[in-house]
């Protein structure tokens, strides 16, 4: 076995994101149907289809429902997020089929029945490496077909049974992807807990780095861009978790993530001069120096000499979002091919932000909610609030360098009304978010400092006060004790 992942195939992810897509996307529908034919998949087509459990149905095409009376609904047999709150919802979008769902049972039957005859000859015949691979066969069934419950069940017991620790680890980065698939948060981070704990128990070097890309992946599904940023930006150089998502999805988390939280100089450093980011998102010639290795992230990044390039070289429209840095590593779940995705709105995010170009910032931010944030099921949830942490990082990087500044100059910046200028900085500034001051009269925005010393002297009071309070009570209860003894 080595390092070589196990358990790495189901379920496939890149499903659940044609779900989510169900709704602005009229293809998906033949994508889904030709999954669940090809993956025998009758607990998620139930899931997703059912006349009256389903997910994306109604009401049943075939039923007889009065015109006053709505169709009763019940809960799915599978709790799931597949769609997130405030994703619209289609109904009868996907059309329900009794013949094919039964024959789908029969099928998921028939190979269950095989798979139990295997593991009883292997009780019988063999070793418990042979059993172990009968109950693996399993579990991996029951994800690929989409039953939630019966996979996690399935995966726990070969987890009882796992020996080596790599395998365990896997076992549990299988589990992860399952909750991942059904949006379940709270199970994935109980299972990200229990990875790390294994990881940390003695995982290999792979197993450590591909746990980073499932730890920034949650991290940002619960709106921890502080926190996802690091482990995220750190997979950018070692990514093998194919299974996860794609490679041009990581580089769309990481700059997201780190555009967001990081400091200016780390931002310049992570993002900004990364190689493994400008490899996706820079123009002909940086992309040509980032994979042939001619420049390195870091402060001085961009002061080496640049070589000639040969005419081939030049900028297309669009940037490729294979990883051409790990073109050849041959690994197993590595996708055949990526749909070609336009980058643009997001190097120039990443560009006008760290140049100060705020108007061309606000049309980028715009255009990088449509096309990644309101498209991918990992950041919709979160969009609006990301859009407005990222106009408070751009009127903060302006107002920090200036102690007034004109209300009209600044809307002029930012390529707004002083309207809505006014009424953005205010929600910021009744949250604390921003120190400064508004003057409508002068037309005028004054930021106001904070005082390191004057603060500091603030604390120190605060906390004597709530020390001498603490102090009095204890004083108190002493001698009301010592009443009592006399």
């Amino acid at each position: 076995m080595g390092s070589d992942p196990q358990f790495a195939k189901y379920p496939n992810l890149g499903l659940a994101q044609t779900i989510f897509s169900i709704s602005t996307n009229p293809a998906a529908v033949k994508s889904i149907q030709n999954a669940i034919q090809e993956h025998k998949m009758a607990p998620l087509y139930r899931h997703l289809a059912h006349p009256v459990e389903g997910m994306l149905n109604s009401s049943g095409e075939g039923s007889v429902q009065s015109p006053l009376k709505p169709p009763t609904r019940r809960e799915s047999i599978i709790s799931s997020n597949l769609l997130p709150a405030g994703r619209p919802r289609l109904m009868n979008v996907l059309p329900w089929d009794a013949t094919i769902y039964e024959e789908l049972k029969a099928d998921n039957e028939k190979e269950l029945a095989a798979i139990q005859k295997e593991e009883a000859a292997a009780e019988e015949n063999a070793g418990e490496t042979e059993i172990q691979a009968a109950r693996g066969k399993r579990a991996e069934f029951w994800a690929r077909v989409g039953d939630k419950d019966k996979a996690i069940t399935a995966y726990e017991k070969v987890f009882e049974k796992a020996g080596p620790l790599g395998t365990k680890i896997d076992i549990v980065l299988a589990i992860i992807r399952v909750g991942l698939f059904f949006g379940d948060k709270l199970f994935v981070k109980k299972q990200v807990d229990r990875a790390n704990m294994l990881v940390e128990s003695g995982g290999d070097w792979d197993r450590r780095n591909r746990l980073k890309a499932y730890k920034g992946l949650h991290l940002l599904t619960i709106r921890s861009y502080n926190l996802a940023a690091p482990f995220l930006l750190d997979s950018l150089s070692t990514f093998t978790s194919y299974e996860l998502c794609s490679y041009s999805s990581l580089v769309i988390y990481a700059v997201l993530a780190g555009s967001l939280s990081l400091k200016r100089v780390d931002f310049k450093a992570k993002v900004v001069d990364a190689p493994e980011i400008k490899a996706i998102l820079g123009d002909g010639e940086e992309k040509v120096a980032a994979l042939t290795g001619q420049i390195s992230a870091g402060p001085a990044a961009g002061d080496e000499e640049m070589k000639d390039v040969s005419s081939s070289a030049t900028p297309g429209p669009a940037s490729t979002v294979v990883n051409l840095a790990t073109l050849g590593t041959g690994s197993a779940t590595q996708p055949e091919e990526e749909t070609p995705m336009d980058f643009t709105p997001l190097a120039s995010l990443v560009n006008s932000l760290y140049t100060g170009n705020y108007r061309s910032f606000f049309v980028s931010l715009a255009a990088v909610e449509e096309t990644f944030l309101s498209q991918d099921r990992y950041l919709f949830e979160h969009r609006a609030w990301f859009v407005r942490e990222m106009r408070l990082r751009g009127y903060q990087q302006l107002l920090q360098s200036y102690r007034v500044v004109g209300l009209d100059t600044m809307a002029s910046n930012f390529g707004v009304t002083v309207e809505f200028l006014d009424r953005d900085l205010a929600k910021f500034i009744a949250g604390d978010r921003i120190p400064c001051t508004i003057d409508r009269v002068k037309g005028i925005i004054e930021t106001t400092r904070p005082d390191d010393k004057n603060k500091q002297y603030a604390d120190v009071v605060k906390h004597g006060d709530t020390l001498i309070t603490k102090l009095q009570k204890y004083g108190q209860a002493v001698r009301l004790r010592g009443s009592e003894r006399a």
